[in-house]
């Protein structure tokens, strides 16, 4: 059902099944998916792909050309992957050409009111965003991260699968998968316990996790010489060869 006052542009594709409040503009080149329900005064801009059961909340601005000065208008992307829900006075924007083109949400992600994602990045499966958590441009967020209110993240930052970050951080480098951080500037604060025991994670593989995390964060080694360390000394599960390839690969350096 589509609210008279609604104003929905003709080159939008719209399920059926969607909702769309009033006062809400759907412009051109929008795709929305199956059982949405867009709430009132939402604008959606060109170029946007919603998945089926999102929900996304009253004034929030999703689409809008990215807040980057090399942006020339050329023409980018945003997709919303389903069941995500999107809060009050959220704003999502589109990529840029020399970040990719693409900025992605995953699926089952929940964005809370006045959270930002800005241009190219990419979020993972079940992410949540407190009330004002910014994203500056180019950020990897990992599956199930939780970031706190007041968060701001600098850009092309990566935060790893099943990481927490507390309220009113200020993050400038990696933060790798499964641990807390937190601070201004963040700081590692030990493992994601809780998350990793709510998501099934057995006491082996946390035994492993554990371990690993001294290794590398405590003990006063070099990176390198902790990595080959805990290749050596610690069983390599899937869940630690992780947390090494993330270390190996990052490039704005790691939270420590």
């Amino acid at each position: 059902m589509i609210h008279p006052t609604a104003i929905v542009d003709s080159g939008a594709e719209i399920d059926d099944t969607v909702e769309v409040g009033p006062y809400t503009i759907i412009r051109d080149n929008v795709s929305i998916g199956s059982n949405c329900v867009i709430g009132p005064h939402v604008t959606i801009d060109p170029y946007v792909e919603i998945g089926p059961g999102c929900q996304i909340f009253q004034y929030a601005s999703i689409g809008a050309v990215p807040q980057a000065v090399r942006f020339k208008g050329e023409k980018t992307y945003l997709k919303i992957g389903r069941n995500t829900i999107i809060r009050e006075f959220a704003t999502l924007n589109r990529g840029t050409e020399f970040g990719g083109g693409v900025t992605e949400v995953g699926e089952d992600n929940f964005l809370m009111a006045y959270t930002h994602i800005a241009h190219d990045c990419k979020t993972g499966r079940g992410v949540i965003l407190a009330n004002n958590a910014t994203l500056a441009g180019h950020i990897t967020i990992g599956d199930y991260v939780i970031i706190g209110g007041l968060v701001a993240i600098h850009q092309f930052v990566r935060i790893g699968d099943y990481g927490y970050v507390g309220g009113k951080s200020a993050v400038v480098k990696d933060i790798p998968p499964y641990v807390i951080a937190a601070g201004d500037r963040a700081t590692l604060h030990g493992l994601n316990k809780v998350g990793l025991k709510r998501h099934g994670f057995s006491a082996n593989t946390l035994s492993n996790l554990k371990k690993a995390y001294r290794i590398i964060f405590r003990i006063g080694l070099t990176v390198n010489e902790a990595l080959e360390r805990v290749l050596a000394e610690v069983e390599n599960t899937p869940e630690v060869l992780t947390l090494v390839n993330f270390i190996k690969s990052t490039e704005r350096g790691i939270t420590r």
